[in-house]
């Protein structure tokens, strides 16, 4: 047996397996044991958990929390919001679009790791949405939109699916004259980074007209280990890109120390920061949500004039009509008709001239 699917055969999904890794807290045990939802991860991620400290990142993304209870901000029916769902174009359910030339094939709603701040919670984590994530009707959607150019393949998780199921989606993709680029939404490199194996790497190397690029989804420097690097390293060899599209999470990634050593960390292991995502107002997860201006900050504190370009991401937030940039113009300082003021990192400032 793969070593990938043993660790899914042995995931983390009672109480009596999280105190394995743990020591729960009152608390914890209440919200597992009360809420109706789905919740679990590997014993690989299990075992990054703080056993001490409730307030632990892995701990705090994974395990669920009573204030899911608290829905002051959260759209109801998000899911159908933010990814166009009542709008009059017929779709099947496995397609969301939010853009005219490209669209996220939902292929599952199974994960290896059930993510507490999930947007796509009503399908994957609370199950209160019903969809019928049908293969077969979004590839035959696709294959009569012909000005669909870009598909990003997510779920829930693809990689959660055999080799075989993703070659084919890669090759019925790569069938459609139309597709220029795939793309594949997963936290594999990161719950699970086992997944990565040869029989993977064979689906996915190789020079290609339509390449594929990964973006997976890491919040805090805990998660990246040497297994993680190794799996990144493995797929930059297939010749398929890796970004990161980290989410700002309160108590988890929103300090300048926290948040500069994820992004620092990110590039030493070949990650390319790509997304910083204000997290989204899904239900039940408030509590996870910063001011809207914390991403910007964080941006201009702990990355600009602090370390290399390459680990700014964009910040944005995500809407039904496609994601918007939130980063406000915070180095000009001053203009007139004729000269800009400048400021950098340090507060020094310096006049350049205006055409």
């Amino acid at each position: 047996m793969d070593s990938w699917i043993d660790e899914l055969d042995r995931c983390v999904n009672t109480v009596e397996r999280l105190k394995e890794f743990i020591r729960i807290t009152p608390e914890e045990e209440k919200a597992i044991t009360t809420l109706d939802t789905k919740w679990g991860t590997t014993p690989y991620f299990a075992s990054l958990m703080d056993p001490d400290d409730s307030a632990c990142p892995i701990r705090k993304q994974i395990i669920p929390s009573l204030l899911e209870k608290e829905n002051h901000h959260g759209i109801s029916n998000y899911l159908v919001w933010i990814e166009n769902r009542a709008t009059g174009e017929l779709r099947p359910d496995s397609i969301a679009r939010q853009y005219r030339d490209r669209i996220a094939f939902t292929v599952t709603d199974a994960c290896a790791g059930y993510c507490r701040h999930c947007f796509r919670r009503e399908i994957v984590v609370d199950r209160r949405l019903r969809l019928r994530l049908d293969i077969e009707e979004g590839l035959e959607w696709i294959r009569d939109h012909k000005e669909i150019r870009d598909v990003l393949v997510t779920g829930g998780d693809p990689f959660i699916f055999s080799d075989e199921k993703i070659e084919y989606i890669v090759c019925k993709l790569r069938d459609i004259s139309h597709i220029e680029l795939i793309r594949f939404g997963t936290r594999m490199p990161i719950i699970l980074p086992q997944r990565i194996t040869g029989g993977l790497k064979k689906v996915l190397k190789g020079f290609h007209r339509v390449p594929i690029w990964i973006n997976i989804q890491c919040n805090h420097p805990k998660e990246i280990t040497e297994m993680t690097a190794k799996a990144v390293y493995d797929l930059l060899c297939c010749g398929v890109n890796v970004g990161n599209q980290a989410v700002l999470l309160k108590g988890i990634n929103d300090d300048v120390q926290t948040f500069r050593a994820l992004h620092q960390k990110l590039l030493s292991i070949r990650i390319r920061p790509y997304y910083l995502f204000y997290c989204e107002p899904a239900p039940g997860i408030d509590h996870f949500r910063t001011p809207i201006e914390k991403g910007a900050e964080l941006i201009r504190d702990a990355i600009r004039g602090h370390t290399s370009g390459l680990a700014q991401p964009m910040y944005v937030v995500s809407t039904n009509i496609g994601k918007i940039p939130l980063m406000p113009d915070y180095y000009i300082s001053k203009k007139t008709d004729k000269e800009y003021e400048l400021k950098n990192h340090d507060g020094q400032t310096i006049i350049i001239q205006n055409r």
